[in-house]
């Protein structure tokens, strides 16, 4: 038996021994490719497992099918909103303990937001409350609190905002706006989040073991507001090799594989008699895209970006690199998204036509471009740009693939100079505000290099967040995304992709979270 198998066997029979004979039947056992560093969600911006289980946020995102949600009560039992879209009134549950014991009240909430602003903190995501008055003086230092944040009393919070914004309650469902203990928090200080000890949340799960690199382990909350879990507990482990996160999987050491951590294993399960029918699979609210930045020649010109678009083969990408599990997708709101629509016009694959708009842009003869490329991404990214590289080659646009490092991308893509990358974008919230402003507003166009100065856009954008009737607001931004994409042709939507699980099949009610994160909330999930 070679040592790597030998190391495998090991690590599980750890595992079974840290678990225990007696609650070896109640133990849902995950992997995840790293390690979160941290359960503060303040602190991360994208690993959100241990948040979304530990801890509790005012309105909770449900996921009611297939790439659908629904918002709905959390720790505020109910909310108002006054006539004019500003004032925000939560009536917070009572009785809801944190894991130390302390009952949940509405200071422990103006305390969270607080911290979030204060730049001591250094927090991420602090956009999710940039609307809350006084927001930005505490977050620029210029104020120690914020003024649109009061308890009103033990139970009671209003959120006062500098203008109607409608994606709020939307936001307060994000992992980002969890909510920490006053004094629990305040005592751990710059380490809270970091050990179980000094990690304290109202979830349903409390951390109690962490292993930096190794794993974590939670263990139900007995005292949770909604109920007991069905899990007694709950294994993660650090797994950063595909191919042995499979052999785990399929030795039963683990109870889900993601596919997301090994797409090229998609195939295999599939196809495999004894897994095909353990599948579970949904729609990622997500969208990939490839950016053109007009600041940069050649894509300061409508028709070179109209013909990028038809160069690109995305049917083709999509069932090369992810075996057809997905949706060609036309605009900027994704499937699943509030707003969406799947009607409209599409974005054709022709390149003689495309070579046609080149050549009446006085590129007759061919146009060069650069792609970026980040040298520590995963491959995928450099698998999509050599095939791009290559189909939009017969368009007549001589692509240079570019090796960048992380940091040289960000920077260079901050402030608007950044040349051509493919990336995807996953909702944070359900709302799309956090698509269409994100890239397409004033400094959102800027910041993510694509320099599309529309006036018309910014202000539908600016005038989108403010509007009450979800009808309107839904028809304002289908004629947004006509013009970004087909007048515009601000960037070149290519697909959504599906999230496929195999489960073992002891794992019962697995549910793909709506917005197809790989992190999820394990509360109702249940093990034979």
């Amino acid at each position: 038996m070679g040592k790597a198998i030998k190391g495998i066997i090991a690590a599980g029979l750890m595992v079974l021994l840290i678990v225990g004979p007696a609650m070896a039947r109640k133990v849902l056992r995950i992997p995840n490719l790293e390690d979160p560093k941290t359960a503060d969600c303040q602190r991360t911006p994208e690993f959100y497992m241990l948040p979304l289980n530990v801890f509790d946020r005012l309105v909770e995102a449900v996921t009611v099918g297939p790439g659908k949600s629904e918002l709905v009560p959390g720790l505020a039992e109910k909310w108002e909103i006054s006539a004019d879209g500003k004032t925000y009134t939560f009536h917070l549950r009572k009785g809801v303990l944190f894991h130390n014991g302390e009952e949940l009240t509405a200071d422990d909430v103006v305390y969270t937001f607080d911290r979030m602003l204060d730049p001591a903190t250094k927090a991420l995501s602090t956009d999710i409350l940039d609307f809350v008055d006084g927001a930005i003086d505490r977050l620029d230092g210029k104020a120690d609190t914020v003024r649109g944040l009061a308890a009103v009393d033990r139970y009671t919070l209003r959120i006062r905002l500098k203008a109607a914004y409608a994606p709020f309650i939307a936001v307060m469902a994000s992992p980002q706006a969890s909510i920490f203990n006053r004094t629990f928090t305040t005592a751990a200080g710059d380490q809270f989040g970091l050990t179980p000890e000094t990690t304290c949340g109202t979830g349903p799960f409390i951390l109690k073991t962490y292993v930096l690199n190794d794993r974590q382990e939670l263990i139900a909350n007995e005292k949770y507001f909604r109920g007991r879990p069905k899990l007694d507990r709950i294994v993660v482990r650090v797994v950063p090799d595909p191919e042995t996160m499979r052999l785990l999987f399929e030795t039963d050491e683990l109870d889900v594989f993601d596919c997301d951590y090994a797409i090229t294993q998609i195939p295999y399960f599939y196809q495999s008699e004894k897994w095909k029918t353990q599948i579970k699979s949904g729609p990622r609210v997500a969208i990939y895209y490839f950016s053109m930045n007009q600041r940069i020649k050649p894509f300061d010109d409508v028709r070179v970006r109209k013909a990028f678009q038809m160069a690109i083969d995305r049917e083709q990408i999509l069932e090369k690199q992810f075996y057809g599990r997905g949706k060609i997708e036309n605009a900027i709101i994704p499937r699943g998204l509030v707003c969406y629509s799947p009607g409209g016009k599409a974005i054709e694959y022709n390149p003689e036509k495309a070579k046609a708009l080149l050549a009446e842009a006085g590129y007759a003869d061919g146009v060069d471009m650069t792609i970026l490329q980040v040298s520590s991404w995963s491959t995928k990214w450099e698998d999509i740009n050599l095939i791009v590289q290559s189909m939009v080659k017969k368009a007549g646009f001589n692509a240079t693939i570019k090796q960048v490092d992380e940091a040289a991308y960000y920077a260079t893509r901050k402030v608007g100079d950044a040349e051509s990358y493919t990336q995807s974008w996953s909702a944070d919230f359900n709302d799309p505000d956090n698509f269409l402003y994100t890239f397409f507003s004033q400094r959102g166009t800027l910041v993510r290099s694509l320099n599309n100065l529309d006036p018309a856009v910014f202000k539908g954008l600016d005038d989108a967040r403010t509007m009450t009737d979800p009808v309107q607001r839904c028809a304002l931004y289908r004629r947004l995304e006509e013009r970004i994409i087909y007048e515009d042709a601000a960037w070149a939507p290519l697909f959504s992709l599906d999230h496929t699980y195999v489960v073992q099949p002891r794992v019962k009610n697995f549910v793909v979270p709506w917005n197809g994160w790989s992190d999820m909330c394990y509360f109702e999930m249940e093990v034979e």
